[in-house]
């Protein structure tokens, strides 16, 4: 077993990073949340990562962004996330769209993937993606964060979370994001993505909300 790996064990057994290792994951969006899915998955040893990313980094992203830096800035963030993936571990298989989704792509890019990871920061971006997961039977993996609070939850094809969570005319309230609360969506993103993958039991219908201002964790009904 390569040393990289040594600590993923007895956490997950060897049947369970042998299932990863054959699992194709999609990561749309690279920027607050989507660096830290990217980082997480691709140090945990997932056997392929689509990743999905028009956008380029901006001095404003400096303040939450694991991927972005000084230099980075004007820079595509798909390009240096596949850059950073590769020098973290190449033995992940990086497949690279350095384009915005649309609902011209969206089928495209969630073919043949096992997950999908939201790292999106809009609600039409994130319904998008939840309805073409839906209808290629896909698990997709939600996450938001505002402020303090970080959100995770899994959408099962055809449960229509992302309807109940953000109904018709649904707006965001505010861009702020501090610099740990990604970290934490990540975190419980990727938990989820890795339990779906190895075959541990997933509860749907329920989101997991974090108030890190509060310490406050709740499962909610969804």
């Amino acid at each position: 077993m390569d040393a990289r790996y040594e600590r993923n064990f007895p956490a997950l057994s060897e049947a369970e990073f042998a299932a990863l290792r054959t699992k194709r994951v999609l990561v749309v969006g690279c920027g607050g949340l989507g660096g830290y899915l990217i980082e997480f998955m691709t140090r945990i040893g997932i056997g392929t990562l689509r990743i999905c990313d028009g956008d380029v980094f901006e001095a404003s992203n400096l303040n939450r962004q694991l991927l972005s830096q000084v230099p980075l800035v004007g820079t595509g963030k798909a390009r240096a996330a596949a850059e950073r993936a590769a020098a973290v571990n190449p033995e992940v298989h990086m497949e690279v769209c350095e384009s915005f989704m649309t609902p011209e792509t969206v089928v495209e890019l969630v073919q043949a993937c096992d997950a999908v990871l939201d790292g999106l920061d809009n609600i039409e971006s994130r319904k998008l993606l939840a309805s073409a997961c839906s209808e290629a039977g896909i698990p997709y993996i939600y996450g938001a964060v505002s402020g303090w609070v970080a959100q995770a939850a899994v959408a099962m094809p055809g449960d229509g979370l992302l309807d109940r969570l953000y109904p018709e005319n649904a707006k965001l309230k505010s861009k702020s994001v501090l610099s740990f609360t990604p970290a934490l969506c990540a975190a419980m993103q990727t938990a989820l993505c890795v339990k779906l993958l190895t075959g541990r039991p997933v509860e749907s219908g329920t989101m997991s909300y974090f108030d890190l201002l509060n310490l406050e964790f709740e499962i909610i009904p969804v």
